[in-house]
C-alpha cells in the first residue's frame, strides 16, 4: 500500500504518481498544470483474466477445477419456486411424462447450498449429463434409467438409497416434491463413493467482446414456448438494463426460494427433437438426442435460426457447419417435439 510521507516532497511526488490521465497534475514549484489531449484520449483497457470457466466462459483470475454436477430438478407448480436454479452453468429443460417438464440444471461455476427439489432420472437426461462428464443427481428413476445406473453407466447418488441422509425431505413441500440436497451433501456422496471430482469440463465454444459487438438477427425480445400446457409454458424477456434475459412459467418469474435471486439467461438455446412414446400407460418417451435439426438462438435480444448438433454428448449450435460461439455466461436448452415443431410451439414479441 502506498504510504504518507512528512515531506512535502514525497507528498508531491504521491501525487504525481497517484493520478491518473484525466486528473490535474501538480509541478515542483506547485503550479496546476492540466493535462494534454493525448494523455485524455488515453483508454485504461481491462488486462483479461488469464483462465475461463469452462461452461459459462467467465473469466477467473484462479485455475479453474471441479467436476460438473447435473441434478433433476422438479418443475412441477407444485415444486415452484425451486431452489439453486439461477447458479447452474447450464439448464436443459425437457418433457418428462404427458405435458410436464423437468429440469437437467449442470453446475461447475458456481454451488448453491440447496437444490431441489430432485425428481427421478430419465434416460435421456442421464446422456446429457455424461456430455459434461456429471456426476448425476437424481432422486428414483423410471426402469430404463434404472438399467443405465445400476450398469455403471454415469457416476451418480439416486435419492432411492440416501433418502433422509444424504438427501433430505423438507416440510415446506408435499411428497413427492419436498426432496432436496445440499452441495455440501453431494460432495459427500461423492467421497463416500471414490467418485472423482476434481476434473473440469471441457469449454464450450465463446464469443469474444468484438463478436458479440457485432451480433445480429432478427429482434427476439420476448419468445414463449407451450409445453401443450399453460402450467409448463415457459417465456424468456430480455432486460435491456441487465442485457439478460428473465424466465417465466405461466407468467410467474422464476427466483429462487432461499435467495429470491432471478433465474437471468444470456443464451436461449430453442431446438426441436424427434419424441416418441415408449409407454403408453406412464407416457414415458424417447427423444432423439442424435440426429440434429433445426433450432433457435436467441442472444442480447436477437434471434438467429441455426442447427443443433450433438458433439460428444453436448447439444449445440451450428450454422454454415461451423460452431456457432455463446455469449458467455448461463445457458438454458428448451427441447421441444418436432411434431409440432417450433412455428407451433414457440411465439416471438
Amino acid at each position: 500500500m502506498w504510504k504518507r510521507f512528512l515531506t512535502i516532497t514525497a507528498v508531491i511526488f504521491f501525487i504525481l504518481a497517484g493520478c491518473s490521465p484525466k486528473e490535474q497534475t501538480v509541478k515542483e514549484n506547485g503550479e496546476v498544470s492540466e493535462p494534454n489531449q493525448e494523455e485524455v484520449n488515453e483508454e485504461v483497457i481491462p488486462r483479461e483474466l488469464p483462465y475461463q470457466f469452462p461452461l459459462t466462459g467467465i473469466g477467473s483470475a484462479e485455475t479453474v477445477d471441479g467436476r460438473a454436477v447435473a441434478v433433476m430438478v422438479n418443475n412441477h407448480p407444485k415444486s415452484r419456486p425451486q431452489s439453486g436454479l439461477y447458479k447452474a452453468d447450464i439448464v436443459y429443460e425437457i418433457l418428462a411424462e404427458g405435458n410436464v417438464t423437468r429440469f437437467l440444471a449442470i453446475f461447475q461455476s458456481e454451488q448453491p447450498d440447496i437444490i431441489g427439489s430432485v425428481r427421478s432420472a430419465r434416460e435421456y437426461y442421464i446422456e446429457l449429463a455424461k456430455g459434461y462428464d456429471s456426476l448425476y443427481i437424481a432422486h428414483g428413476n423410471s426402469s430404463g434409467a434404472k438399467d443405465l445406473l445400476d450398469r455403471g453407466y454415469i457416476d451418480h447418488l439416486n435419492g432411492l438409497y440416501y433418502d433422509g441422509t444424504l438427501f433430505e425431505r423438507e416440510s415446506f413441500r408435499d411428497a413427492p416434491h419436498n426432496s432436496y440436497i445440499s452441495f455440501k451433501n453431494i460432495l459427500k456422496g461423492a467421497e463416500q463413493n471414490n467418485y472423482e471430482m476434481e476434473n473440469a469440463p471441457e469449454p464450450l465454444v465463446f464469443l469474444t467482446e468484438d463478436e458479440m459487438s457485432a451480433l445480429t438477427g432478427d429482434e427476439a425480445g420476448k419468445v414463449s414456448i407451450s409445453y401443450f400446457d399453460k402450467a409448463f409454458s415457459s417465456t424468456f424477456e430480455y432486460d435491456t438494463q441487465l442485457k439478460k434475459y428473465k424466465r417465466f412459467s405461466n407468467g410467474e418469474q422464476t427466483i429462487d426460494y432461499d435467495t429470491q435471486e432471478p433465474v437471468l439467461v444470456d443464451n436461449v438455446f430453442i431446438v426441436e427433437m424427434k419424441h416418441r412414446i415408449i409407454d403408453s400407460n406412464a407416457g414415458l418417451r424417447d427423444i432423439d438426442l442424435t440426429s440434429g435439426g433445426r433450432a433457435y438462438l436467441l442472444q442480447k435480444g436477437q434471434k438467429i435460426e441455426v442447427e443443433w448438433k450433438n458433439v460428444d454428448g453436448r447439444i449445440v449450435p451450428y450454422a454454415n457447419g461451423e460452431a456457432v460461439g455463446l455469449v458467455p455466461g448461463k445457458t438454458w436448452i428448451n427441447v421441444i417435439p418436432t411434431d409440432p415443431g417450433l412455428e407451433q410451439l414457440i411465439s416471438f414479441e
